[in-house]
Order: C-alpha cells, then sequence, then structure tokens
C-alpha cells in the first residue's frame, strides 16, 4: 500500500512516499496539490492530526487534486485504509450517546431518511468494517471516515453542524 504526494500540481517538486498513517505531513512538504496513488486507499485530511475535511482516495493519479475535489486547503494528514474482507456491520443512532431511535446496518444506506425515518445520524457503533459516513443523502457532501469503535458525539468529533444522512462500505475494491 502507498502513496505518494508532491508539492506541485501534475506530480512535480518535492515528493513524499508514505506507506501508512501520517499525522504531519508538513515536517516533510511545505505543501501537497497533487498525488498519485498506488495501491490501497487512504483518507486525506486539510488539517494535521486527520483532523478537518476528509477526502477518500483510491487508487489513482490526481494532478490536481486540489480544484478537483474542492478543497481549500493542502492536505496534512493521511490514513491508509485497510482492507476489511469479511461482513460490514454498524449501529446509528438519532442522538448523541446511542441515544433515540436506533438501527443496524450491515450494507450501504443511500438515504436514512428514507430508508429509517430518521431525520439525524448523531452517533454510531462500528462493529464489522470501515465506512464512509456522508452529511447527503446519495453519498454526497462532506464526508467522514469511520473504522469500528463508538462514536458517541460527532459534534465532539469536530463535525459540528453536520448531519449524516448516508453511509457506505469501503470495500476491498481498492
Amino acid at each position: 500500500m502507498g502513496i505518494i504526494f508532491y508539492e506541485e500540481k501534475n506530480f512535480q517538486g518535492r515528493s513524499y512516499e508514505c506507506m501508512s498513517d501520517c499525522s504531519d505531513m508538513t515536517s516533510y512538504l511545505n505543501r501537497c496539490h497533487s498525488c498519485r496513488v498506488e495501491s490501497g486507499c487512504f483518507m486525506v485530511y486539510d488539517r494535521t492530526n486527520f483532523m478537518g475535511n476528509q477526502y477518500f482516495m483510491r487508487r489513482g493519479e490526481y494532478a490536481d487534486h486540489m480544484s478537483m475535489m474542492g478543497m481549500r486547503d493542502c492536505i496534512k494528514s493521511c490514513r491508509m485504509i485497510p482492507m476489511h474482507r469479511g461482513q460490514f456491520r454498524m449501529k446509528i443512532y438519532e442522538r448523541e450517546n446511542f441515544g433515540g431511535q436506533s438501527h443496524e446496518l450491515m450494507d450501504d444506506c443511500d438515504n436514512i431518511m428514507e430508508r429509517y425515518r430518521m431525520s439525524d445520524c448523531l452517533s454510531c457503533n462500528v462493529m464489522d468494517g470501515q465506512w464512509l459516513m456522508y452529511e447527503q443523502p446519495h453519498f454526497r457532501g462532506r464526508m467522514m471516515y469511520l473504522r469500528p469503535g463508538e462514536y458517541r458525539s460527532f459534534r465532539e468529533m469536530g463535525m459540528s453542524g453536520t448531519r449524516f444522512m448516508s453511509m457506505k462500505r469501503i470495500m476491498d475494491s481498492c
């Protein structure tokens, strides 16, 4: 698994190859305007320590990812997404701290309002697999990467004002 970041567009300038999580790329590159995912899948973040806006990147070339993805800032950190084989399971909750209505998912859900009559998803428990949560139905808008664990409050994770309305499994086809 690997991703190569470049300071300039079109894979120019200094580069930095990353094979795992990197919480602060600013010590390797002054900025990042293009990248090449050689293998695997990665989440990239526009702030250090895996904070800020998140973007999902699969194998391929991103000659000018700043404008392609609408990023306002350079990539400052990245996280490798381990491939998961097996079942996917996540329980979503209407309120923070696992309160309110809840539903268990084992596959993608393109609209929680239509499927479950839930107007909010403010916490969840990921039991199996890697997931992407989206703020709008049909896998659009800001996203957040979730790996197995308990997520009691998306607001406390820095996602204030964001409601997640759709979720997708990260399959092993990256």
